[in-house]
């Protein structure tokens, strides 16, 4: 409570809560209150009205009810993939950095090898392999971030292994797990909360772009980008059809930007002093 309270006198934080909570209230009772079901078919490319107040889309399919119920599949993608590179990041960059030798050698080059190519790049060729389904960015853009995490992991073991500390513990005839649950895990826990808030924004995003090549959602699954994608042939004379799930998709990035910035700036001792 005293963390929130905290982090909530934060102007960054405030906004970026905010932002999310209004796009988790609208994804979650959404589609209750909007008029039509993401399916229903009326006038092609009408624009906003009192009836459809986002508009229709090239196929008579109110707009805001798709990117609500979008925003489901987009949020969830963004969140999944990057508990799943948390979890496989975690596992090996403990081994690696805890163990070390033969491990770390073998991880850390595979890690390196992964991270040679471009985050967004290794996600469409790691779904391009698979058949497209919304389940298909989350495994992508999960395994793009595992070196990631796995690195940063890593590197916190490498900060604090050879601490006084952790010698004493030893001594005392800690084992293994109790040493790396007890005395490394907390103390390597900020970090890894900063970069798994501030991952799920661009997961988000690079989500939307697998789907907005074709490797992800197939229709007629409402999701930003492949939204995005339908709505090319119509940027001009149906350009809401580009603007709202592009707002959707900045307004979320935004939001858990900020509120990672702001648990940066909370969590880090060394930007709370000042140095």
């Amino acid at each position: 409570m005293i963390f929130l309270t905290k982090l909530i006198k934060n102007p960054s934080a405030t906004v970026g809560f905010i932002l999310i909570f209004l796009v988790f209230i609208t994804c979650l009772v959404g589609p209750l209150l909007t008029q039509s079901p993401f399916l229903t078919t009326s006038n092609r490319l009408s624009p906003p009205t009192r009836e459809h107040i986002l508009g229709t889309d090239e196929l008579g399919r109110d707009v805001l009810s798709r990117i609500v119920l979008g925003g489901r599949y987009s949020i969830a993608v963004g969140f999944i993939s990057v508990f799943l590179g948390l979890i496989c990041g975690f596992f090996l960059g403990t081994i690696s950095g805890y163990y070390g030798k033969i491990w770390d050698k073998i991880i850390m080059a595979i890690a390196d090898l992964l991270l040679a190519f471009p985050g967004i790049l290794l996600s469409i060729c790691i779904a391009m392999v698979m058949p497209p389904s919304i389940l298909t960015p989350m495994i992508a853009v999960g395994i793009s971030t595992i070196p990631l995490f796995t690195r940063l992991v890593r590197a916190q073991f490498m900060s604090i292994k050879n601490h006084p500390y952790i010698d004493a513990v030893r001594c005392l005839g800690a084992n293994d797990l109790r040493v790396i649950f007890l005395h490394f895990y907390p103390n390597i826990i900020g970090p890894i909360i900063i970069q798994s808030t501030l991952r799920v924004g661009s997961s988000i995003l690079v989500a939307a772009t697998l789907n907005f090549l074709g490797l992800g959602a197939q229709p007629p699954i409402p999701e930003w980008g492949a939204m995005l994608n339908s709505a090319r042939p119509y940027l001009w004379s149906a350009p809401y059809l580009a603007i709202f799930p592009g707002l959707a998709i900045t307004i979320t990035i935004v939001g858990i930007n900020l509120i990672g910035d702001a648990l940066r700036d909370y969590l880090d001792p060394r930007i709370r002093k000042g140095i």
